[in-house]
């Protein structure tokens, strides 16, 4: 199996084609940190590798589950064989405590712990900095083919955060939020694409509130090897 031409670049991984296979990809994990839309730009030697490893276990777990995910298998600590899918371009964000956009959007105290999970759907578009969208405005767009595809959208994620909130408690962190990518398949399906990672996924340790994700480099708190390499540790 070879790497094929680059076919995307994203600010966290490089999608390559597959020679000899149009139902493949190669999803390779970068080393690069960027925040508020890449105003932010850093990198930390290993961190591609630590997320491709924090992943395939999250994916597998996943799959264990019953979510139909994109990964396949990894052929190198930064290379990951995945599904070739069309990514839908909104970014489905759950949220279970109240921080980041959403204290700073509506005012609610950073920290508390919501009534119940929050969806948000944002419309995956670098140049207009992924703005927050409605149903309404996701079937306006065509972003969506139907009403049913956001219902199986939610249902998916939630599905998934009812699958992780307890996986995550058993190794006292906090599933604070995360965002989720999908796409279809061929056939019209709809799965999990992308990754699941500190870069996407808030994780607060249960004790001491430490955060172990990409917010240590938003905020310039530092650490950020020894923190994902934390959650690599506690979910092996």
């Amino acid at each position: 199996m070879n790497k094929g031409e680059l076919i995307y670049e994203g600010k966290a991984k490089r999608i390559f084609s597959v020679e000899n296979d149009s139902t493949h990809l190669v999803a390779e994990f970068k080393d690069d940190l960027t925040a508020f839309n890449a105003q932010k730009k850093s990198s930390e030697e290993g961190k591609g590798a630590l997320n491709l490893k924090i992943s395939t276990q999250l994916f597998n777990l996943l799959t264990e589950k019953g979510i139909k995910t994109h990964f396949v298998e990894n052929i190198s600590d930064r290379d990951m064989l995945v599904k070739k899918v069309d990514i839908i371009l909104i970014e489905v964000v759950v949220r279970n405590i109240a921080t980041g956009s959403l204290t700073r959007r509506l005012g609610i105290e950073d920290g508390k712990k919501l009534p119940f999970t929050l969806i948000e759907f944002y419309y995956k578009n670098d140049d207009m900095n992924d703005p927050i969208i409605t149903d309404e405005h996701a079937i306006i767009m065509e972003l969506a083919k139907s009403q049913e595809e956001l219902a199986i959208l939610k249902s998916e994620a939630k599905k998934v955060n009812d699958i992780l909130i307890p996986f995550f408690a058993e190794r006292n962190l906090n599933l604070v939020d995360f965002k989720l990518e999908f796409g279809r398949l061929p056939n019209g399906e709809i799965i999990l694409a992308d990754e699941l990672s500190p870069d996407n996924c808030r994780f607060w340790d249960m004790e001491t509130g430490e955060k172990l994700d990409k917010d240590r480099f938003r905020e310039g708190i530092g650490g950020i090897k020894v923190a994902y390499e934390e959650v690599l540790k506690r979910i092996m």
